[in-house]
């Protein structure tokens, strides 16, 4: 009996940060998902299937923060990892009033970015 590969959505508008984390998930047999907006994620048909989000809080368009506001709105539970290069206090209120299975400020290792997707997954 196989077990499922988690797909772990990956939000960043960065192309060079979308192929290294896709890459060291594959390393990891988690199945990923890249879209270079807060925008491109809702426009996924359905999003049941997805178990994370690594998702970045500073893009351009709608940030990190709106976009798990507006998931929780719709009714999502699926645990989202954020991720900044611009870490401060007031962010990380924000973040955690908008609700976050862990929060890593760039640069984070592989290992760290792991082990919350394992944590945050177990749960979910």
């Amino acid at each position: 009996m196989s077990t499922r590969r988690k797909i772990i959505a990956i939000v960043d508008d960065e192309p060079s940060v979308l192929r290294g984390l896709s890459r060291l998930l594959h390393t990891r047999d988690f199945k990923t998902e890249v879209f270079h907006s807060g925008e491109a994620f809702l426009q996924r048909e359905a999003t049941d299937d997805v178990d994370c989000i690594v998702l970045d809080i500073h893009m351009g368009g709608i940030s990190g923060i709106e976009l798990r506001r507006r998931l929780a709105a719709m009714g999502s539970t699926i645990p989202v990892i954020f991720m900044t290069a611009l870490d401060s206090p007031a962010v990380r209120k924000e973040v955690m009033e908008a609700g976050c299975a862990a929060f890593l400020p760039k640069p984070f290792s592989g290992h760290e970015l792991i082990g919350a997707i394992q944590k945050a997954t177990s749960h979910h």
